[in-house]
């Protein structure tokens, strides 16, 4: 078994800690990340890392999609589940044609979805929890 780098155990209480808000945080963070990798993959010519980044991107934004409460909003989750299902797509085409393109457009739509959540997360520790209320899109 291998030992937890100190990293590794920091980024695990910050996720164990974290509230539902900062983990969709994160989650933007990650995709964000791959997704750069990716672009930067293709770039090098390194087709099969360019492939590993696009799945974890992917897998990232699958799992956003999954968490919405459509119990919540209802007409928030679709939009928001459009939106993850065009940006899956549109990073299975970058990965099957390895273009660089569809995953810069990805990127633009997640920095800007990132910096929305950021603003509600902001909102929340200024004016405490109830600003939230009922947009709480994890299960």
């Amino acid at each position: 078994m291998a030992v937890p780098t100190a990293y590794q155990a920091y980024r695990t209480t910050q996720i164990q800690t974290a509230s539902p808000t900062e983990l969709i945080l994160l989650l933007y963070d990650g995709a964000i990340k791959w997704c750069k990798q990716a672009v930067m993959h293709l770039g090098s010519s390194d087709l099969e890392a360019a492939h590993q980044a696009l799945v974890k991107a992917q897998d990232i934004i699958s799992e956003l999609n999954v968490s919405l409460d459509f119990s919540a909003s209802q007409e928030i989750a679709q939009g928001l589940s459009q939106l993850y299902d065009y940006m899956y797509d549109r990073l299975v085409e970058s990965n099957i044609k390895k273009e660089a393109e569809p995953i810069t457009e990805v990127v633009g739509m997640l920095e800007e979805m990132r910096e929305m959540w950021a603003e509600v997360a902001r909102a929340a520790q200024s004016q405490g929890p109830s600003i939230t209320a009922g947009l709480d899109i994890t299960k």
